[in-house]
């Protein structure tokens, strides 16, 4: 199998709906990524599109649309993490040899057909993923005594993070711990505050054979001296998904979730353990997730995700997360993976609490209760 490396990402501004074409709205980060990079388009033999979109023939279209004739082009969709999904499926096609060099762009309009997971019949009339969010944090704050402030002070953390962030949805905002805990309940116990908002936006990432790196960097226009390919390895990937509807999620997801079984696999894969990562993206839908996610990535013992909020031995949602960005359902995945490009390769160092350079990235990205996981570890 040949190593994968990112050499390129972009994100674009996150915003509320607009009356733009999905296809201009994923062009925004794309053409961007390829003017960054001087990546000549020819070389590029497979373009993959994260959507949760209505809109059919999307990656051919976008191809064709920015000059691309792809050997592979298809779209991906698996609600929160189709983006990671589209990740995983470049690399193993690179991987095995079937190309050299992928696009994957996510895409996604606020009015998505992928807010609601419809054919979910145990979820009754409690359709909307708040009503799980709620369920998850109920059962922790009982089972394991994690308290309001510490859970609500994760909106605050990530908030400021955002700040900081010139594409976060939320980055004029500024919360505090009082703010987040006095917010509307929307579904006892969760706050308003403690929930992400969707949006629309793009972002893009450039996968390329870690064997053809030299060959690549050659073929840069020598009239684009300013741009640059900085490898930064995908090292391990897990995959996991355990169900598909909501009343299975909840007897698994305290006890072996999608989240913690693809992490485990991802570790194994890359050959370290969750001590040896510097910094993480992790799956902050609503403020409990983050907690779940420390336990299932193994940075706390399971009901310790609580304590963990005021850590800083590792650099956690630089970017400001999903409660400070904003959630294009289909793009989070790839725009959580350009945000750990960017820490790796030093194009971005926002909001690290380090006493070093980062060194060993994390994603964790979910989908649908938690019934999917994916978890991503790249090194730079």
């Amino acid at each position: 199998m040949r190593k994968v490396s990112v050499v390129g990402g972009v994100t674009s501004e996150f915003r509320k709906e607009t009356d733009r074409d999905i296809t201009h709205i994923a062009l925004e980060s794309t053409i961007k990524l390829l003017k960054d990079t001087g990546f000549p388009r020819n070389l590029i033999d497979a373009v993959i599109v994260s959507s949760c979109s209505s809109d059919q023939y999307l990656s051919s279209v976008i191809s064709e649309m920015i000059g691309i004739r792809p050997k592979i082009s298809h779209r991906i969709d698996n609600l929160c993490n189709s983006g990671t999904n589209a990740i995983i499926s470049a690399y193993s096609y690179i991987s095995s040899g079937l190309c050299d060099c992928a696009l994957i762009i996510g895409v996604e309009k606020s009015n998505t057909s992928g807010k609601i997971l419809s054919n979910d019949f145990s979820r009754g009339q409690y359709n909307l993923p708040i009503f799980w969010g709620a369920i998850f944090k109920k059962i922790h704050m009982k089972r394991y005594g994690s308290t309001e402030e510490q859970i609500c002070q994760i909106p605050v953390n990530n908030y400021l993070k955002a700040k900081n962030n010139k594409n976060a949805f939320n980055r004029s905002k500024s919360v505090n711990l009082e703010q987040v805990l006095n917010s509307r309940v929307l579904v006892e116990p969760l706050k308003l505050l403690e929930c992400c908002s969707i949006c629309e936006g793009s972002s893009s990432i450039l996968l390329i054979a870690d064997e053809k790196f030299s060959f690549f960097k050659s073929k840069i226009s020598s009239n684009k001296r300013n741009c640059e390919l900085i490898p930064v390895v995908i090292k391990g990937i897990g995959q996991q998904t355990n169900c598909a509807s909501f009343s299975n999620a909840i007897t698994d997801i305290f006890a072996q979730s999608s989240a913690r079984m693809a992490a485990q696999q991802a570790y194994k894969m890359a050959g370290i353990s969750p001590k040896d990562v510097d910094i993480a993206e992790i799956h902050d839908a609503f403020s409990i997730l983050e907690i779940l996610g420390y336990e299932d990535l193994g940075f706390v013992k399971k009901g310790e995700g609580g304590t963990f909020v005021y850590q800083n031995k590792i650099s956690i949602n630089s970017r400001g997360g999903i409660i400070g960005c904003g959630h294009p359902i289909g793009v989070t995945g790839i725009a959580q993976t350009v945000e750990i490009f960017e820490q790796l390769s030093g194009k971005n160092i926002h909001n690290l609490k380090l006493n070093r350079s980062p060194h060993v990235g994390l994603v964790h990205n979910l989908a649908a209760a938690g019934t999917s996981g994916t978890v991503l570890i790249m090194e730079g």
